[in-house]
């Protein structure tokens, strides 16, 4: 069990920029499901969400705010009363008053999940934890994408994914799953 008294859940660019032809190929087909779980068990417990959106400054981005893909995912839009913040860099401490907003709220700790796993979700975890906040990854709940290494070989998203989880463990944050979590609540 994991105390999640005095948390905020934070879902990390649960956008459907990422279902674009832009992207290389993901490997969880349960990411939203597994999203979606910790959404409505969060919910009825009543505790606070800040949602984080990418609002890319890059004019081509699937994520940039003039283009559809910038939207939240079915079912990941903030309801009434949930925070909101947009980034347009990896961490969603960065240019941002998350950090403000947090420690108004009370908060003692930190659980995330979203897309993607090596980039924003891990920056946002890294940073945090520098900032001295608490972080709880719901590693389930996560996805990325295949990576081309210096050589051009393709790094499959599911190794790129367990990889970052391993560091993240190592110094960054506990790790649960969906169903962990849930059963904490």
């Amino acid at each position: 069990m994991i105390d999640l008294q005095k948390a905020v859940l934070l879902p990390i660019d649960m956008q459907q920029g990422f279902e674009q032809a832009a992207w290389p190929k993901r490997w969880n087909g349960r990411v939203d499901e597994n999203g979606l779980k910790v959404l409505e068990g969060w919910r009825k417990a009543k505790l606070p969400i800040i949602h984080v959106q990418h609002n890319s400054v890059m004019k081509g981005s699937t994520l940039n705010p003039d283009n559809i893909g910038n939207k939240f995912r079915q079912g990941f839009e903030p309801l009434s009363g949930e925070g909101h913040i947009t980034k347009s860099v990896n961490s969603a401490f960065i240019g941002t008053e998350l950090d403000l907003q947090l420690r108004r709220l009370g908060v003692k700790s930190i659980v995330t999940f979203g897309i993607s796993t090596d980039m924003c979700v891990s920056t946002t975890i890294r940073t945090g934890a520098n900032m001295g906040w608490p972080m709880i990854l719901v590693e389930d709940a996560c996805d990325c994408f295949d990576q081309k290494d210096s050589n051009g070989a393709v790094i499959p998203a599911r190794a790129m994914h367990n990889a970052h989880v391993a560091t993240l463990l190592v110094e960054f944050c506990k790790v649960v799953t969906t169903s962990e979590l849930l059963s904490s609540l």
